[in-house]
């Protein structure tokens, strides 16, 4: 099998890899496509200290599992929880204390020809929903974890700092809340994929300090936070979506004095945001950069590596 290998920081393309064999209760899928993502960029520069087959954003068709389920195109969630600990049992499996994650921690990812996952982590992609498309569920549903965690509601002003991957499709689905929204970043032609489907968008110098209720800072460099910071009034809102290889440093007093509510966000539901994409509500066309063949993955690496790239695809047929 083939498949790129992340070990000591150092990525390879590797033909000789053998073919996931799925344990009980998992799945194997055959991978259509991926997407290269920041968080895959961040496990290169040491992010986490992981080994093994990169990759988590991705479509496939089930090969091996229930017959009912065979050569049907999947998504996956890629948190593999135990069922069995406190946060499974509460409902937080994302949490599971003893979880592997789908090219991340302790399990193989989606840069490959195979993948394994358990059944239940799988969604059937509708018929009307492109493998294009279909590639941008984990980081459409990312985006939709942060109302999962906070209300957003039409009388709020929110700021979304950052115009890559990830800000794009959060400035999408928070306007879907009808929300008073700014999208700032600092590249115009980004800015105008937001614009043609009337987001209002800005460079920093548009930002009025201490006048938004909440700020999602989604640029992963320490300016971008300081920025969504300093745009909150009291008692507002910052929601954390960017992962860090460095450490980020703030001004804790700042923050305690203004009594702002910090919130990391991380992954989130993916049956509505297949039920977005089925309805045509969220636009992913206008962020596919690029597409490569798996045994160019290391090419495809170095593109999405430069500054200002947006989703590099990696097709594996």
């Amino acid at each position: 099998m083939r498949g790129l290998w992340l070990e000591n920081q150092q990525l390879q393309f590797r033909d000789n890899l053998p073919v996931p064999e799925p344990p009980n209760g998992e799945v194997r899928v055959r991978v259509l496509q991926a997407g290269i993502c920041n968080t895959d960029l961040e496990l290169i520069r040491g992010y986490y200290p992981y080994t093994g087959i990169l990759g988590h954003e991705f479509v496939g068709i089930i090969e091996r599992g229930p017959e009912e389920f065979i050569n049907q195109r999947v998504v996956g969630e890629i948190n593999a929880s135990c069922g069995e600990c406190w946060f499974c049992r509460t409902g937080q499996p994302t949490h599971c204390e003893n979880r592997t994650v789908l090219g991340i921690v302790n399990r193989n990812g989606a840069f490959a020809d195979y993948l394994t996952l358990p059944l239940k982590n799988l969604h059937l992609v509708p018929e009307n929903v492109p493998t294009d498309a279909a590639t941008f569920t984990e980081p459409i549903a990312a985006a939709l974890e942060i109302q999962q965690q906070i209300s957003i509601q039409p009388t709020q002003k929110v700021l979304v700092v950052g115009d890559g991957k990830l800000g794009q499709l959060i400035a999408q689905t928070l306007a879907l809340t009808g929300c008073d929204l700014l999208a700032v970043g600092r590249h115009r032609e980004k800015l105008e994929n937001l614009e043609k489907r009337g987001i209002k968008t800005g460079f920093a110098d548009a930002v009025k300090l201490k006048s938004f209720d909440v700020a999602v800072e989604c640029t992963g460099n320490p300016s971008g936070f300081e920025l969504a910071h300093q745009a909150l009034r009291p008692r507002g809102i910052l929601v954390l979506k960017s992962t860090y290889a460095g450490k980020l440093t703030f001004d804790a007093s700042a923050l305690v004095v203004d009594e702002i509510t910090l919130i990391g966000s991380r992954c989130g539901p993916f049956a509505p945001a297949l039920e977005l994409l089925a309805e045509n509500k969220i636009d992913v066309g206008s962020l596919i950069q690029a597409r490569y063949p798996l045994s160019e993955g290391l090419q495809a690496f170095k593109h999405a590596q430069q500054k200002g790239v947006m989703k590099v695809l990696l097709e594996m047929s």
